[in-house]
């Protein structure tokens, strides 16, 4: 079957011969897959948003990027890998993320830890928890907050099918002395998996 291509303004328009219709694909919920872990702080005398938190996004190395941030799960294909190098300027970037602002002389503290789970009898990774810590308390406050919040998670209804192993943590915390002050650690999608369910013609 011919395919012709059509240019129509920016939008790239496949006809097939014969079809009234072009068939349709149907695909489940992108499954986030390679990520890599960041953490910046910043101050300014000016704003938080276009401030203080840009600043702490140029720190972590993802100011060029839109940031969307979601709930706390990993996938079991979810992997750690090292930043890129090359990160498209402007494009969406998916992350777990916790941010804590302050103000000048007041401490801002985030961290994030999370562990994986393994099927108790197969053995094989279910996924991961994650928990963020976004406050003002000291580093040995978020560590020990982090670590209480993620053994609340793992709940007693998980731990009897699942034990949680490989477990990271990362805290960031400073005291601005600038009006306005963020620290943030961040879990950043690279890439996902889109599973695909079939095809409507």
């Amino acid at each position: 079957m011919k395919q012709k291509t059509i240019q129509t303004g920016n939008l790239m328009q496949i006809q097939i011969k014969g079809l009234k219709q072009l068939p349709k694909l149907v695909v489940g919920n992108r499954v986030p897959k390679d990520y890599f872990v960041t953490s910046g702080i910043g101050e300014s005398d000016v704003t938080i948003h276009a401030g203080s938190y840009h600043v702490a996004l140029r720190g972590a190395g993802i100011e060029k990027q839109n940031i969307m941030v979601y709930s706390s799960v990993l996938s079991a294909i979810s992997t750690k890998i090292s930043r890129p190098k090359n990160l498209t300027f402007g494009s969406v970037m998916e992350t777990i993320m916790a941010c804590a602002n302050s103000v000048k002389g007041e401490r801002a503290t985030a961290g994030i830890i999370y562990g994986w789970l393994y099927d108790r009898r197969t053995g094989e990774k279910a996924g991961g928890l994650v928990c963020e810590y976004s406050d003002h308390g000291t580093e040995e406050h978020a560590k020990e907050t982090l670590h209480a919040s993620l053994n609340e998670l793992y709940a007693a209804d998980i731990k009897e099918k699942y034990e949680i192993k490989d477990i990271e943590l990362y805290v960031k915390s400073f005291v601005p002395k600038k009006k306005h002050g963020t620290a943030l650690v961040a879990l950043c999608f690279v890439n996902h998996e889109v599973p695909i369910q079939g095809i409507i013609k």
